[in-house]
């Protein structure tokens, strides 16, 4: 078992561990109850989660005299939004679910998001817990405290900072997971090796067949590590107004193209084409040292992670998603990107940089 201690200081009191081990959600009760106690605990869900651990998380509660109900939601990005969030909201406020109330978001990346933005609105805010089930939520949404819903002009633009209490990753979850949802997960750990750590992207070239093997110890340590990283990045900035933008390597375009093409790819997949994509972005600009970009794309392939635009996605509606994403300025689209692996640009002033739009859609084009 590992535990990773997720340090806040702008929030009183809002610190919390990341608890990582095989069969750890057993002990989930008796975490529950001393790091988020409650009177009630609202454990959301989707359909595709649900019968998977769904019951058996609301009988454990219940077996230790903690009271939890079960609110389930239909699975898919396409339901993460403002909709199933009033749904799920009136619903705890028809059971009669009040401030002394939590919030168990047990699921993958769209659960942790949408009720975690549940818990920062029910009554002005209540405490709640994530239990992520996907490897892309245990090393990447569950951490940080970011909630929110996608609305028609795109991704999670509305939405609250709100730290859980606890975060609860059982490694057992993992082989529930399709081969696709695997790889999706592994976008995220690329990402973190890019971003922070050359020495951690070495580790995902040399152990790509292991980890795509489900070995544990290989598991374990992909994930101990991304989180590491990503609660490192979170504690030195919470609320994304500075260092914490690095995180966003990838998703300026990922984003786009999960908006254009209403959500047919994972969002892992989409990340891993922004990567690939963003990396070309980099070496253009004049920021990557040349040969990053390359480096990048092979791995990824490694991971069967797709490189290329769906053909959905035109150069100019993704231009114009970019220009809704939450970086921009004025109008210009601004990129996280990488000097190296492991280092990415900074100015002194910022951690994302401008790019004109004709280079944005030469690369976008292949060219």
């Amino acid at each position: 078992m590992v535990t990773v201690r997720v340090s806040v200081t702008e929030q009183r009191n809002a610190s919390y561990d990341l608890v990582i081990g095989r069969g750890v959600l057993a002990e989930l009760p008796a975490r529950v109850a001393t790091a988020c106690p409650a009177d009630r605990y609202a454990v959301i869900t989707d359909s595709h989660v649900a019968p998977l651990f769904g019951e058996p998380v609301v009988t454990g509660l219940r077996s230790q005299a903690l009271y939890a109900e079960l609110f389930e939601f239909p699975a898919g990005e396409w339901n993460k939004t403002r909709e199933t969030w009033a749904a799920l909201s009136d619903r705890m406020l028809a059971r009669q679910f009040g401030r002394d109330a939590a919030v168990i978001a047990l699921g993958g990346g769209v659960v942790g998001d949408v009720a975690g933005f549940v818990a920062a609105t029910y009554m002005r805010g209540v405490p709640y817990v994530q239990v992520p089930t996907t490897l892309l939520a245990m090393i990447d949404s569950s951490i940080g405290g970011k909630t929110g819903v996608d609305v028609p002009a795109g991704k999670n633009l509305l939405g609250a900072f709100h730290q859980p209490r606890l975060v609860l990753a059982d490694l057992e979850a993992l082989a529930s997971l399709s081969a696709q949802q695997l790889a999706a997960g592994m976008a995220e750990a690329v990402k973190h090796g890019v971003i922070a750590d050359a020495a951690y992207f070495a580790t995902l070239e040399r152990d790509a067949g292991a980890i795509t093997a489900r070995d544990p110890g290989a598991l374990e340590r992909l994930v101990a590590r991304s989180v590491e990283l990503k609660a490192g990045v979170v504690a030195a900035d919470e609320r994304e107004a500075g260092c914490r933008a690095i995180l966003n390597f990838g998703h300026t375009v990922g984003h786009a193209i999960e908006a254009t093409a209403k959500f047919a790819a994972l969002h892992g997949e989409a990340v891993a084409i922004g990567m690939a994509f963003e990396g070309r972005l980099a070496e253009d600009l004049g920021i990557a040292e040349r040969g990053t970009a390359d480096r990048i794309r092979r791995v990824l392939e490694r991971y069967g992670l797709p490189l290329e635009l769906p053909e959905t996605a035109t150069t100019d509606a993704l231009i114009a998603a970019m220009q809704l994403d939450k970086k921009s300025r004025e109008g210009t689209v601004r990129f996280a990107l990488p000097r190296a692996i492991g280092r990415m640009y900074a100015d002194g002033q910022s951690w994302t940089v401008a790019a004109p739009e004709q280079v944005v859609r030469k690369v976008l084009a292949g060219g």
